[in-house]
Parts: structure tokens; sequence; C-alpha cells
């Protein structure tokens, strides 16, 4: 099945990958024989819509499905190695049925939008007629006198904007909803707000409708609504008196808007600080027809709908604009030209910096462009050689500096991650309890979103999640690598030994000089984050840290080795280590940290835990430990390693995605002061300790997603203490316990996609402190006969979204 696809050739090739995959599988085997012969159906059904699309050379929206597409391959080739009589046969069957409804929804989406681009074809011949008319009305107009008059006073976009064009389409689009009376724009500093909004207002269709009703006024970081108001009736031509107070000046602006009313009204309110909620309340209390607000803001303001995020330039956009700012001719010399492209890399789409570099090389040397990229590329930064762009990035963290000192540190903080990669948020949750006091994770997550509305972050959370119990496995944040570099630069403004944190990369074993030139200096920093590469040798400089509480080690080598350095830490509270090579490493020198009296959490990304139990010494101070992709093996197998002895004083375990974990060692009921017990997405462990029971401080178990988990254990009713039981996901249970009732502080409990449960024992009636209840429309029905005599008792149906970001949220 041969189809040309609009959208790139990354698209087409996607698309025929997993049609090929498709057909060769469903030939090879029976088992899925129906539901490969729907997807195919599906595929096919997609190519007349494609076609269609092709006549307006649409490429909008392809990048995500594009992404299904490719792990759809992946998931029926999985399939195809699937036995007969194999356990994941429900799986998978379950995962196909979604991948056939994902690539029906990008039928319906393709026709959505087929639909709309063929009206906006139509609506562009009529704007070139009206384009004509208006060059020949401007004639006349010039030699009137001048008026500032609605959208004749709207500022000049930028004579070359590039990049601009599917976002203008997607504003609109929202906009003029007939539902929507305001929308925010928003962006980090000098990501193209301001103009993206002048080309709005500058836009044929949009002055067709606002004709002069439209009005452009960019705000201070405190607004003022009287000047305000006295400039709109400047605007129109009248003229307002003082106002005494705010009052009346609401009332003129009300006034404002009833004479305007009678035609479409659109108020641009440009650049709006934080703070400025009660100003925008102003404007949109008047749900009038046809009357629209646009907001272009560094902060999202989610209380006023859904924002607009506006994107950074693609790698085309980003060349086409740094050429224009740089004055480069068509055909420059190749040398150029690649220099060209590693420094748009450099500037990873960000049109301010884009634009600023280029005008500052602007008739350079060449010799000059290699200078300033080979600087760059060992680490220089971009920030501290453009005082421009500096400035307006940083003015969205000084605001912070004095409403929000803690959000502002918490921004610093994201920094001691590499670049390009996520940050799980769990590790954030662990770093903000210790250096902030955010006990409670729901704070550290507040802060999340609260610095995603001011785009200085980006919290991707699960969009079925929408229950908040303190899960955040699945949560992580992405940063801008600009951002990323702007919190390296404020971090580094104060001497090395005066640093709060102190950020190191190392590639291969080239210190950094002030670290080989200062080898004894005390450092006072609080937190430590070291990167290192594939190439480092673990040859640690000794470093003196006495006030440093916690420490991120980031690596890529097959083994590492704890610095020594670690032994002398006394105040460390926090270990973080994260691994990015492809297979679980080894780490060594754990025993280091025997000596660390205050340590209190340790999380560990990727690494092979037999490595450390082998040589694990009593850690009496730690209180919470997380393993997240973690090799197990046999590290808790009976005789390695004395899990009470060395972990006495525990309070939380986390378990997450540790596929070589079949069965949760024994020796775990031992550690009698854990209160929670998380093991999540861990698909091929099949059972629990019989003793679980023995756990008598427990207050939460999650066992959420653990899709091979057969059975809870009987003793399970030994936890008087437990009031939070999450076994969401977990396809093979079939039955709960039969005294489950004895479970007497359960208030809670997650029992989603618990699909071959048949049905409840009647010792459900006991679960008196039970109030919540979380399931699907199947477990839902299981509760009906005990309805009438659970008086207390919520059940909430949560729908499942259909979407295939299951597929690849974590590497396997």
């Amino acid at each position: 099945m041969a189809v040309d696809l609009v959208g790139g050739g990354t698209f087409r090739a996607a698309f025929q990958m997993l049609f090929d995959a498709v057909m060769a599988v469903k030939k090879e085997t029976t088992m899925f024989k129906s539901l490969l012969g729907d997807i195919k159906s599906t595929l096919e059904s997609l190519q007349p819509v494609i076609e269609e699309r092709e006549k307006y050379n649409s490429k909008e929206g392809l990048g995500n499905f594009t992404t299904q597409m490719e792990e759809g391959v992946k998931l029926v080739y999985k399939c195809s190695k699937v036995g007969v009589w194999s356990c994941r046969k429900y799986r998978y069957t379950r995962k196909l049925d979604e991948l056939d409804k994902c690539l029906q929804r990008l039928v319906e989406v393709l026709k959505v939008q087929g639909i709309r681009d063929a009206k906006e074809t139509l609506v562009s011949l009529r704007n070139i007629e009206t384009v004509l008319h208006r060059i020949e009305g401007n004639l006349v107009i010039q030699n009137r006198p001048e008026k500032i008059n609605g959208w004749s006073s709207v500022p000049e976009p930028p004579p070359v904007t590039v990049g601009l064009d599917v976002p203008l389409k997607e504003l609109k689009i929202k906009l003029l909803k007939d539902d929507v009376s305001m929308l925010v724009l928003t962006a980090a500093g000098g990501c193209g707000k301001t103009t993206l909004a002048k080309k709005f207002c500058q836009d044929q269709e949009v002055k067709d409708k606002f004709k002069n009703n439209i009005f452009f006024v960019t705000l201070s970081k405190k607004p003022n609504l009287d000047l305000i108001v006295h400039e709109l009736y400047q605007r129109k031509g009248s003229r307002v008196p003082a106002f005494e107070n705010e009052v009346i000046a609401v009332y003129w602006l009300q006034q404002f808007l009833k004479e305007t009313s009678q035609n479409p009204v659109l108020f641009v309110l440009d650049d709006v600080w934080s703070g400025s909620e009660s100003l925008l309340e102003k404007f949109d209390e008047f749900k009038m027809t046809n009357y629209k607000v646009l907001v272009t803001s560094r902060f999202a303001f989610p209380r006023f709908g859904s924002p607009y995020h506006l994107e950074s330039l693609n790698d085309e956009d980003a060349m086409a604009l740094f050429h224009h700012s740089a004055s480069l001719e068509d055909k420059s010399s190749y040398a150029r030209e690649d220099l060209s492209r590693k420094i748009v890399e450099l500037c990873k789409g960000f049109p301010l910096a884009i634009t600023a570099v280029g005008r500052s090389l602007r008739g350079q040397p060449i010799e000059i462009w290699r200078k300033r990229v080979m600087e760059w590329s060992k680490g220089s930064s971009i920030l501290a050689s453009n005082n421009d762009l500096l400035a307006c990035l940083k003015s969205s963290i000084d605001a912070l500096d004095k409403e929000k000192p803690t959000l502002k540190e918490c921004f610093l903080d994201l920094c001691s991650f590499p670049k390009d990669q996520r940050i799980s948020a769990a590790t954030l949750i662990d770093m903000w309890a210790e250096l902030y006091g955010l006990d409670e994770p729901s704070l550290s997550i507040a802060n999340l979103y609260e610095l995603t509305t001011q785009s200085l972050a980006n919290l991707i959370a699960p969009r079925n999640e929408r229950e908040a119990d303190g899960y955040y496995t699945e949560h992580f944040v992405t940063q801008h690598d600009m951002l990323r570099e702007l919190a390296i630069h404020q971090a580094s403004q104060d001497p090395i030994g005066q640093r709060k944190r102190l950020i190191i990369d190392i590639r291969g074993d080239n210190l950094p000089n002030w670290l080989t030139e200062a080898k004894h200096q005390l450092m006072q920093a609080r937190l430590l984050s070291i990167s290192t590469d594939g190439a480092f040798s673990n040859k640690w400089p000794n470093m003196q840290l006495p006030k440093a509480e916690v420490l991120v080690l980031n690596f890529e080598t097959k083994s590492y080795d704890l610095p020594v350095f670690v032994k002398k830490m006394d105040k460390l509270k926090v270990l973080i280590v994260t691994n990015f090579s492809f297979l679980p490493a080894e780490l060594n020198n754990f025993q280091l940290l025997g000596s660390s009296s205050n340590l209190k959490r340790i999380r560990l990304e990727h690494i092979s835990i037999p490595s450390i139990s082998k040589n694990l010494k009593q850690l009496q101070s730690v209180q919470k430990i997380s393993l997240f992709m973690c090799s197990i093996g046999q590290a808790f197998s009976k005789g390695s390693i004395n899990i009470l002895d060395a972990l006495p004083n525990l309070g939380e375990m986390h378990i997450d995605y540790c596929h070589d974990l079949v069965e949760l060692p024994v020796e775990v009921c031992d550690l009698i002061r854990l209160k929670k017990l998380s093991i999540t997405n861990c698909h091929n462990l099949s059972a629990l300790p019989e003793k679980i029971g023995k756990l008598l401080s427990l207050e939460v178990l999650r066992l959420r997603s653990c899709t091979d988990l057969l059975e809870l254990p009987g003793s399970i009713r030994n936890l008087k203490k437990l009031n939070f039981l999450d076994i969401s996901y977990c396809f093979s249970i079939k039955q709960l316990p039969e005294h489950i009732g004895e479970i007497c502080s359960l208030k809670k409990l997650n029992m989603r996609q618990c699909s071959r449960l048949q049905d409840l024992p009647a010792s459900v009636l006991d679960l008196e402190q039970l109030k919540n209840v979380i399931c699907d429309s199947e477990t839902e029905i299981l509760w009906e006969p005990f309805l009438p005599l659970l008086k207390n008792i919520h059940i909430k149906v949560l729908k499942e979204d259909i979407n295939l970001n299951w597929l690849h949220k974590h590497p396997s």
C-alpha cells in the first residue's frame, strides 16, 4: 500500500512501517488476527483523508501521531512473539485495541483539519481582493490629518518574521471561537509573543472582522487602569475627566465597551505580568458577542482558561532567522553555513537568542565566528556575551526575588540535571523536602505548576491522572536549554566558594580549572551537582563540602564510583544517583555512606542493586529509598543482606519500573517502621510475600500497574493502620482477600482497570472508614449490591483517555 503522505518523510515512513508491520504479523499469528485486521482497515481508511488533505499542503499536528505510529510498530512486532498460553495475551489485546482507537481518532482529526484548511483557502482568496482595495484607499487617506484610531495604531511586526504562520493560524482558531472571550498567549521572554500578537492584529481576516475596533495596549509590571482607559478614549478621539478612584475608571471602561460593542471588538493586552489578575478580570467580565481579549504574558494565568503556548522555532525557521539577523547572502560560504548551523543549534530555537547572536556576528570575519562557536561549545554562556538577551530572560526570575524567593530557588535547582533530559518530579520532591521544608509532596508539585504558568519550566503530568493521591512517579519536568543556561548563569554569579549550588559538568577527565586550583578550598554550597560522560574514569578531586545537603550525580558509564569526599559530607541529607547509559550500572563505594549520619533520602535510577547490596553498611538515618528502573535481581534474597539491619528506620520504599522484580523478597516484611510501600509498573511481579501482614505501621500500599500480580496475601487483614490501597491497573487480580474488611482504617481504595475482578467479598461491608473508591465503569458495577448498606462511601468513576503515552513514557 503505497501512500504519498503530506507532512514530511518521517510521517510517511512511520505510516508505511506500521502498515507493513500489521500485514506481516497478521500473516504469522492467529492470536491477534481479528484485532490486526481492524487496525489494517483503519489504516486503509486514512488514505482518502490524507489525499484530500494534500490539496492544502497541510503539515499541522503530524509530529505527535508520527511518534505514536513508530511506537505502534514496536507494539505490533512484540505481539508476534507472544505465545498462545502467555499470561501477557490479555495485556497486548488491550494495547492493540487502544492503538486502533488512537488511529481512528487520527482519521477524525484529519477530517476536521481538512474542512478548516479548505475554508482558510477561500478566505485567503477574498483577502487578495481586500488588500487591493485597501491600497487604493491609502492613496486618499495619506492626504488626511493624522488621527490615532483603532487598528491603525497597532504596532507593526518586524519586517521579517519566521515560524509564526502555524501559530498564527492556531491562534485564530482558538480565539475566534464563539465560546472564547479571552486567550492567554504565553511563553518565556524572547520567544516572540508580542510579534505574534502584532501579526494577529495585522492579519487580513482579523482586520476584516474587527475593523477599527482593535486596541493594542502594552502594560507595565504594575498596570494602571486609569491610564489604560484614558488611552483607549484618546485612540477613539475622545477625552474623559480624571478618575477619582478605580470604581469610576471601571465605569468609564464599561461605557467605552458599550459605545464600541455594536461592532466586534478586539483588545490586545501585551506583556501582562504576574499579579495582574484583577485587571484581567475587569476585561474578562464583559461577556458580549464578538468581544475578544488577547493577552500576551510570560505567565499562563490558568484561571482564564487553557493558554496557548508558543513553542521554539524548528531548525528550518531558526536558520532562516539567523540568516536574516547576520545579513548572510543566500549563497554564503560553506564554512559560514556550517558555523551557522552550529550556532543555531546552540540557540535551541530561541528567537531572541538567534537574533541577538546573529546581529553580533554581522560583518565579523570568519575567525571571530569560529572563536565564538568554540567558546560556546566548551560551555561558555551565550547569555554572558549578550546583555540584552540576559536582561530579557533575567527579568522573569528577578520578579520572583521578593514575592516568591523559594520559587526562584526551585527554578535555579533545575539546572542540577543534564540538558535535554527529563527531570523526575519525584527527584525534586526529595530535594525540596530537605532544602526548603516542603515535606508534603503536593507542595513541590504546586511549585512546578507555578513555574510552568510562568513559562520557566514545563511540568508534564499523565492526562488520565485527575485524582491527586500523592503518586507522582509519572510526572516529569522539561526546560528549555536557554532557561537552563540562565539558571546556571545566575547560580554562578557569586565566588565559587560562596555559591549556594555548585554545578559541575565534566567531559572525560577534564576537570574545570577552578576545581584543580582550589583542591582544599572550603565550599559553602548546599547543593552539589556533578555530571560526567561515558569517558570519565572516576578520578575524583578532593573537595570539602561541610554544608552540602543534596548531592546529585549524573553519569553515563557502566561502572561508577561514589566520590571519596562523600565520606566527609557530614550534613548530606539527599543522594540522587542517575545513570543515563543503556544498561543498569554498577555502583561502587556505597559503603562510604555509612558515615553519613544525616542522610534521609536515597534515589537510585538505572542502577544494579546487587552491586551495592554486597557492601551495604547500616544507614541508621535513612527514611526513604527510591529505586527507579533498577536491576534488583537477587539483591534482597535470603542471606545476601539483612535489610532491617541496613535500614532500621526506613519509613518509605518506592520501587518503580524494576522489570526483573518477580517476587517481593520476604525480608522487606521485616521493615517494621515502614509506612509507605509503593511498587508500580513492575510488570513481572507476580506475588507478594504472605508475611506482608507484619508491616504493622504501613499506611499506604500502592501496587499500581503490576499487571502480572495475581492476588493480595490474606495477611493483609493485619494492616490495621492502612488507610490507602492502590491496585489500579492490576489486570490479573481476580479476587480480593476474603477478610479485607478487617483493614479497619482503610479510607481510600483505587481499583481502576482491575478488569478480571468478578465480585467483591462480603467483608467489604465492614470497611466502616472507607470514604472514596476510585474505579471505572466495569468495577463500579461490583459495588452496586453493597451501596444501600455503605451510606458514607463515594464511588468516583474515571473514564480512560485514549492515547498511546504509555507506549513511550519510559524506556524499557
